[in-house]
C-alpha cells in the first residue's frame, strides 16, 4: 500500500482565483440563474473550485456547509449539460435524503433559465415515481447511494451519457458505510466520467478512495479563516428577556429582506415551539431535529 504520508494535500499549484462569476465563462442562462438566486460575488472556495470543474478536471474541494459548496458543483454540472438531450448526464450523490433534495432545489433554481430537468432519487419515496421520471428522461439526478444503485440495477437510470459524478459530503458518506455502494455505482459509469468530491475533512479513507477512481485530481483546501462567505457581516442583538425573542425575530423579518434563513434553537422543544409560533404568524417554515424520523424532518 502506498505511504499515506507522501500524499500532499496542499492546494494544487495550478489553481487560479477567479474573482467574479462573469469571468468564469459560464453560459448566459446559467449566469442569470446564479444572480437571480442571490449570489453577487463568489466565495473563497467558489473562486478557486468552480474553474477546474468547468475545465473537466477531477476535483477535490474541502468545503463546509455555509461556503456555497452546493453551487460549486451545481455550476459545473449545469455548464456541462446538453439540455437538448433528454438523458441523464450528471449524478450527484449525498449521504442524506434532505441533502439530496436540497441539492436538487439549488440545481433547479440555478438552472431555471436553462429548462433543466433534475430529479431527486432518494429512499422513502415511491419507486414507481422514480421509474416514471427516469424513464421520461432527466438531465441530472441528485440522490442517496442506495436508491440510485437500485435504479441503475433496474436499468431505469441509464448511465451511458453520464459525464460527471459528484460525491457531496464524502467524509460523511464513508463514515455511514456507503463505500461499497459508491464503488458499485462507479462501475456502471462511462470510463471518462469526471469525478468531483466535496468533503469537510480529508481523512485517509477518502485519499484511498480517490486513488481508485480519480485521475490526477485538482485539490482545493481553503484556510479556516477563509471558510465563511466573503462579504457576510455578523450582528448581535441583545434581547434582555426570553419572552421578547419571538417579537424581535418578527421585527427582523419585517425590517430586512430575507428570502431564505436557518434558525437554530438550543433545545428540540424550542424548535417545535418556534415552528408552531411562526406558522401561526403565517411564516412558511420546516423544522428538523434528532427526535424526528427522516421522512418527517425533510427540508
Amino acid at each position: 500500500m502506498e505511504d499515506d504520508s507522501k500524499l500532499d494535500f496542499e492546494t494544487s499549484e495550478d489553481v487560479e482565483i477567479v474573482p467574479s462569476f462573469d469571468a468564469m465563462g459560464l453560459k448566459d442562462e446559467l449566469l442569470r440563474g446564479i444572480y437571480a438566486y442571490g449570489f453577487e460575488k463568489p466565495s473563497a472556495i467558489q473562486q478557486r473550485a468552480i474553474m477546474p470543474i468547468l475545465k473537466g478536471r477531477d476535483t477535490i474541494a474541502q468545503a463546509q456547509s455555509g461556503t456555497g459548496k452546493t453551487t460549486i458543483f451545481c455550476a459545473g454540472v449545469l455548464q456541462s449539460l446538453d439540455t437538448s438531450q433528454r438523458e441523464t448526464q450528471a449524478l450527484a450523490l449525498a449521504p442524506t435524503r434532505e441533502l439530496a433534495e436540497q441539492t436538487q432545489k439549488v440545481m433547479l433554481a440555478l438552472g431555471d433559465y436553462m429548462s433543466v430537468q433534475c430529479h431527486a432519487c432518494i429512499g422513502g419515496k415511491s419507486i414507481g415515481e422514480d421509474i416514471r421520471r427516469l424513464d421520461a428522461g432527466v438531465h441530472a439526478v441528485c440522490g442517496t447511494p442506495g436508491r440510485v444503485h437500485d435504479m441503475i440495477r433496474r436499468r431505469n437510470l441509464r448511465t451511458r451519457a453520464i459525464k460527471m459524478l459528484v460525491l457531496d459530503e464524502a467524509d460523511e458518506m464513508l463514515s455511514k458505510g456507503f463505500k461499497e455502494q459508491i464503488y458499485e455505482i462507479y462501475r456502471y459509469l462511462p470510463p471518462a466520467t469526471q469525478v468531483v468530491l466535496i468533503s469537510a475533512t480529508l481523512p485517509v479513507e477518502i485519499l484511498e478512495m480517490t486513488r481508485k477512481f480519480m485521475t490526477d485530481p485538482v485539490r482545493i483546501l481553503v484556510k479556516r479563516d477563509e471558510i465563511t462567505l466573503e462579504g457576510i457581516k455578523q450582528f448581535f442583538v441583545a434581547v434582555e428577556r426570553e419572552e421578547w425573542k419571538f417579537d424581535t425575530l418578527c421585527d427582523l423579518y419585517d425590517t430586512l429582506t430575507i428570502t431564505q434563513a436557518v434558525i437554530f434553537c438550543n433545545t428540540k422543544k424550542k424548535v417545535d415551539w418556534l415552528t408552531n409560533k411562526m406558522r401561526q404568524a403565517n411564516f412558511t417554515v420546516s423544522s428538523m431535529h434528532g427526535d424526528m424520523p427522516q421522512e418527517i424532518s425533510q427540508m
